[in-house]
Formats: structure tokens, sequence, C-alpha cells
């Protein structure tokens, strides 16, 4: 496709996968020497699921994909993109998007990586529908996944008790209608406070003054700073989103957000007098699976039949980098 004529977005249909391993709010406690209402308490989170030795970032994101290629009544050769957030892909080179492209015969298709950490899925399908309406691309599809379990130190409490993996993969295609898909988006971004989220590859990658014991390798996190960031952009990008589209709350049917944290979503929610059956949470049972967090929502709503056409829907993220985005779509 290379016309730019004016076009729409339409989502197809998703998919989603989790790993079978559930690590429950027990396992955590009598690791940590902890009380499990301890750890509810402070996450919302009552289980998290992790990948086995065999099974990483990659195998979720092409199990994924496939059913997201099922829900659509496509094959892999309908694409002409694949897009893979993530920040625990297994290599760099090649991506994972091009071997899983590979692995569900979407070749020649075009494949790449992104890199946003909490932010990606968002960050993403803003940029897949970009794509699309440039009249680059016809068919894109947008895989949001990490298996944090493989990145998180297990004798590190505060992350334990957080992270997940998961993933969650959309497909989106050009339509006549140039009404349908993404009308209003941010991608932001400050590095200011990067050191308050991130993974050293080597010592001398380590901050100043951080005495984590944290292995190299592992992500590293200060967690009041990052709970002070995320419920403040929470709040500013709902905001500064509603503000600038004239929609209400009414007007929109889900508010699909990255699950960092419950407490950080009900206070955002409170503040913005968000409805709890706009307002979709599913961490009590996945935990926080960065870029898999809001793929996963998404495809849950879409199955249960809570995302239907003609719905406007709102995207929001936040996480390491730091990063922000966000984006309005009419279904």
């Amino acid at each position: 496709m290379t016309s730019a004529s004016p076009c729409g977005v339409r989502i197809l249909g998703s998919g989603s996968v989790v790993p079978d391993i559930i690590v429950g709010n027990a396992e955590l406690a009598e690791r940590f020497d902890v009380d499990e209402a301890w750890i509810e308490q402070r996450t919302g989170i009552l289980e998290r699921r992790y990948c086995d030795d065999d099974t990483g970032t990659f195998e979720l994101q092409v199990q994924a994909l496939q059913k997201a290629l099922d829900d659509s009544s496509l094959k892999g050769s309908d694409l002409s993109l694949v897009i893979c957030a993530s920040v625990t892909s297994e290599m760099t080179c090649p991506s994972n998007a091009c071997r899983v492209a590979t692995e569900v015969n979407a070749a020649p298709a075009g494949a790449f990586d992104l890199v946003a950490a909490c932010s990606g899925f968002v960050y993403a399908m803003n940029i897949a529908d970009s794509l699309v309406r440039s009249g680059c691309h016809e068919t894109i599809a947008v895989v949001g996944c990490d298996a944090m379990s493989k990145l998180t130190d297990p004798n590190e409490r505060s992350m334990s008790i957080l992270f997940g993996d998961a993933a969650g993969a959309v497909i989106l295609q050009r339509c006549d209608d140039p009404e349908i898909g993404c009308f209003y988006q941010t991608m932001e971004a400050d590095a200011e406070c990067w050191p308050a989220l991130y993974i050293p590859r080597r010592q001398a990658d380590v901050v100043e003054g951080d005495e984590a014991t944290t292995e190299i390798g592992m992500l590293r996190m200060r967690g009041k700073e990052v709970y002070k960031f995320a419920v403040t952009k929470f709040q500013e990008i709902a905001e500064k989103l509603l503000e600038e589209t004239g929609l209400s709350p009414d007007d929109v049917s889900q508010f699909i957000c990255h699950q960092s944290n419950a407490r950080i979503i009900e206070s955002a929610q409170a503040k913005l007098g968000l409805p709890d059956d706009k307002v979709y949470k599913n961490i009590s049972k996945y935990g926080n699976s960065s870029a898999g967090a809001a793929a996963l929502c998404f495809d849950e709503l879409w199955q249960d039949g809570k995302i239907n056409r003609g719905d406007t829907i709102v995207l929001l993220a936040f996480g390491g980098g730091l990063t922000w985005a966000s984006s309005a779509w009419r279904i």
C-alpha cells in the first residue's frame, strides 16, 4: 500500500496468553516473612503468572499473535508489519519481532521490536495506526509482551510481589472510514528520573549511590519515586486527553490502563471520577506484566464483548524511561 488517501484503522481481532505457573501471595509471604494481607494491601495483587524455564517472551508472543490472527480470520501472510513491544526480548539481533513474524509465516512482512517499558503496547498501537494512515501498511500486528519473571530478582521483595508474565496481540487493518481508529494520541518521555526504574547490563551502568543488592542484569526500582510518578502522570495524561478531545467519561466505554499497581489505578480513578465499570482491572490475577498488561486487558475485554463496534475507548500507560502514552480510539 503506497497511497496516502484518507482512511481509517479497524481493529479486527485480538488474542492473549499467560503462563501456567501461578505464584500466589502465600508463597511470597513465606519467602519474605511478611503477611499475605500486607502484599495485597500494598499492590492489590493476589497472584501472578510465571514462565517456566523453557518458555519466555518469544513463546508468549507467538502464541498471542496466533490467537489474534485466528480471531481475525487471517493468516500470517496477510500481515505487512509486526511490531513487538517488550523489554524482555531474548535477543536484540535478530529482534523478537522478526522471529515471531517468521513463526507465523508472515515473512516478508516488516518487523521490529519497540522498547518503551510499560508504555510499550500503547506506543506500538499509536505507531501502527499512524503507519496504516500514512499508506505504508495495510495490516499490522501489534504484540505487547513481557516475561518480567526473567528480569526480577527472586530475593528482592518489592519487585517479586509486583511483576508477572503475559502477552496480548491486536490486528489492525486499513478501512475506508477515516473516523474509525485512533483520533488522538500522545507519546512522551523524560529521562531525567530514569534511575528510578532500570536494568543495568554491566557494573559500570549502576547508578552512583544505588546500594541495591539486585544482581546485574535484573530490574532495579525506587518504589516511592515510581509510585509518585505513576499516580501523577496517570491523572495528568487522562485529564489532558479528555480536555483536548472534548470527551467526557460518559463518552468512553472503557479506559484501558497499564496494570501497575491497584493503588495507583484506584487513586487516579477516584480523582478523575471514573466509575468502576469503565476502568478494567485484572492486576489481582496477573500482577504487573509491563508491556503485556494493557494488551492482556484489551483482549479480555474484547473477548468478553465489552468492546464493540461504535465504542470509544481510551488507552493509558506509563513506565520506565520514564515514558508515558495515551490514545483515544473509535472502534
